[in-house]
């Protein structure tokens, strides 16, 4: 009777540990299938005419707006939180200036939640993220 009792607790433990491992497995599966996007989504202002635009990227294609050469190279989306921190690599060109095309006026990270750790600075336009898609 003792040894029965003992195999009983063994396999709800066993049960238990698979449970918890499958579980895990699930969750990091789908946290991978939603973690980086393909596509992205920024507003632009245009601070002379006071009218904003949604802009929906590729990433790794480059979208000519008005002056601009705008190209975003990856998002990311953080699923698990109440407010999801969406973050995005973006570059982009002044083509404006001849002098100086091959010089990125912004090349670095975009984050929705705080757009002023790494602000876009240009006289006419504002940038910021929306979405990752």
């Amino acid at each position: 009777m003792k040894k029965d009792i003992d195999l009983g607790k063994v396999n709800k433990i066993l049960i238990f540990q698979s449970l918890i491992i499958f579980l895990f497995l699930i969750v990091t599966v789908k946290a991978n299938e939603n973690i980086e996007g393909t596509k992205t989504n920024i507003k632009i202002l245009d601070k002379i005419s006071s009218k904003n635009e949604l802009i929906k990227l590729n990433n790794n294609e480059e979208f000519i707006y008005k002056d601009l050469s705008i190209k975003s190279m990856k998002c990311t989306n953080s699923e698990f939180d109440d407010n999801p921190e969406i973050t995005a690599y973006i570059q982009v060109r002044d083509l404006n200036n001849d002098k100086r095309d091959d010089v990125f006026i912004f090349n670095g990270w975009m984050f929705s939640s705080s757009p002023s750790i790494t602000p876009f600075d240009h006289p006419v336009y504002d940038i910021w993220l929306v979405g990752c898609y």
